[in-house]
């Protein structure tokens, strides 16, 4: 990458109202002159309203947010110029820059500048890439714990505890001959124990970041007031979603991480007979979301939005729990919602049965089987009765990769394939070097350790391998 020239691209996503222009490098300032109508200040870090020539006799107002070097994103100078206009007068705009000698910014190509110019470590740079990529708030909020520099601090502190015993056992090598003892075989091993046992801790307290982008989601649907935001809450254990009396309570996609231990064997008696049969696979997790209710015929653009919103994230699902109020009489208006999705999976729920004696829950449940030509699971929210069975039920649906258990992805650190591989490297590393101590061989373990130590660096890149950062940074897109 070429980074002593002045590169301008499109930030922002498509189809917004505002449309965020970005540039960086050596001319920045005289780019931002050149396209703005009429002379403004340009010497000091701010925000900035003017209009943008796009093309002769045509001009659109315009912000531009300026961050002089080395105070910025690249640690060049960088101005973001927000305006208000078509996307063909912003293609316009871009083409004028562009022949005012600024080059188009290549995938990730902003990013790098702030890497390579010491804004970023590297691991905070992948970050920054899983954020943009980021489709729900868990992956957001392990990419901003990377971005954070958790992983880099931890393995920083752990190569620098290698370093020093790796020093005094090196200086012991060198003056073997002599009658001194800079770090015995004991303190030697428990140093190198410690850190071991950290970066294993570091390693079994996290999960997989292409294992949180790829949990399974189970959606929860259904008509308005069908109980689906209390299934939800029962099913996470806290209130994630706002529950009220009142029909169309739920406006947005609303979700939790949920862990899904399978039932006790004495659970399954109540299961429906077309779910009778175990399994019996380790807990799994999932991303377990409840929408706003599905309507037969959505009324206004807030109804209209709603619905969209709920039918997309359903299509994209790997389960639907399908809930039905069992204290409704007329079900025209579910039997409807019913046909408007088409998930892989879908369990029917029969909500609210504390409502109801055993009796009348009997002859609920078998008037919707019927209705519906699918098993219903009886299920409050309230006295928790079915919700054993209703994880199981999901807990066979799903095949995920296990996270750390009792996590909800709050508080666990996010790590790549490229992390965990380093890490374990390491941790391999000193298995070895405390072996080779203890049997007496202080040279191979402090080849052991310097490995270990190289293994840790790969997670920052020090020293810079070109291949490796272009493969980085090409998986970001333009104008991050």
């Amino acid at each position: 990458m070429e980074f002593s020239d002045t590169i301008v691209a499109v930030s922002s996503a498509a189809g917004g109202l505002r449309t965020i222009v970005r540039i960086t490098g050596p001319q920045t300032l005289d780019a931002c002159q050149r396209v703005f109508t009429t002379p403004i200040a340009l010497g000091a870090n701010g925000v900035l309203s003017s209009s943008v020539a796009v093309a002769p006799g045509v001009a659109v107002d315009a912000t531009v947010y300026l961050f002089l070097a080395p105070h910025s994103y690249t640690g060049q100078t960088l101005a973001e110029l927000h305006v208000y206009a078509s996307p063909v007068l912003v293609a316009t705009l871009l083409e004028k820059l562009l022949a005012g000698g600024l080059r188009s910014a290549g995938p990730g190509e902003f990013t790098a500048r702030a890497y390579l110019n010491g804004k970023l470590d590297l691991a905070q740079a992948e970050a920054v890439n899983e954020i943009v990529a980021g489709s729900n708030r868990f992956q957001l909020d392990a990419a901003e714990r990377l971005l954070s520099g958790r992983l880099t601090r931890t393995t920083q502190a752990a190569r620098s505890a290698l370093v020093d015993c790796l020093s005094l056992i090196e200086a012991g090598l060198d003056f073997s001959g002599e009658e001194i003892a800079f770090i015995g075989p004991g303190e030697a091993v428990e140093k190198l124990a410690g850190v071991k046992a950290e970066l294993e801790r570091l390693l079994a307290g996290s999960i997989r970041y292409e294992s949180l982008i790829d949990l399974p989601a189970v959606g929860i649907a259904g008509a308005p007031n069908a109980g689906k935001s209390s299934l939800l809450n029962a099913m996470l254990g806290h209130e994630r979603s706002l529950v009220s009396d009142r029909r169309k309570t739920t406006r947005d996609v609303l979700s939790g991480i949920l862990t899904v231990v399978p039932a006790s064997p004495d659970s399954v008696a109540d299961l429906p007979a077309s779910h009778s049969k175990r399994h019996t696979s380790n807990s799994v997790q999932c991303v377990l979301f409840d929408c706003a209710g599905l309507l037969a015929d959505p009324e206004g653009i807030l109804d209209q939005l709603a619905q969209q919103a709920a039918v997309e994230a359903l299509r994209h699902c790997r389960a639907v729990l399908f809930c039905v109020d069992a204290t409704k009489h007329d079900i025209s208006e579910d039997l409807a919602i019913r046909r408007l999705i088409e998930p892989r999976t879908i369990f029917h729920i029969a909500t609210k049965t504390d409502l109801l004696a055993a009796d009348p829950t009997i002859q609920a449940v078998a008037r919707l089987t019927g209705s519906f030509a699918g098993d219903f699971l009886p299920i409050s929210a309230v006295t928790g009765q079915g919700l054993p069975q209703l994880q199981d039920l999901i807990g066979r649906s799903l095949t995920v990769p296990q996270g750390p258990a009792g996590t909800d992805g709050r508080d666990v650190t996010a790590l790549t394939a490229r992390h965990r591989q380093a890490v374990g490297e390491a941790v391999a590393g000193l298995d070895e070097a405390i072996a080779q101590i203890e049997q007496g061989s202080d040279e191979v373990a402090a080849a052991m350790i310097r490995a270990a130590c190289q293994a840790l660096s790969e997670i920052e890149q020090q020293p810079i391998d070109e291949q490796i950062l272009d493969r980085i940074f090409s998986r970001f897109c333009v104008g991050k």
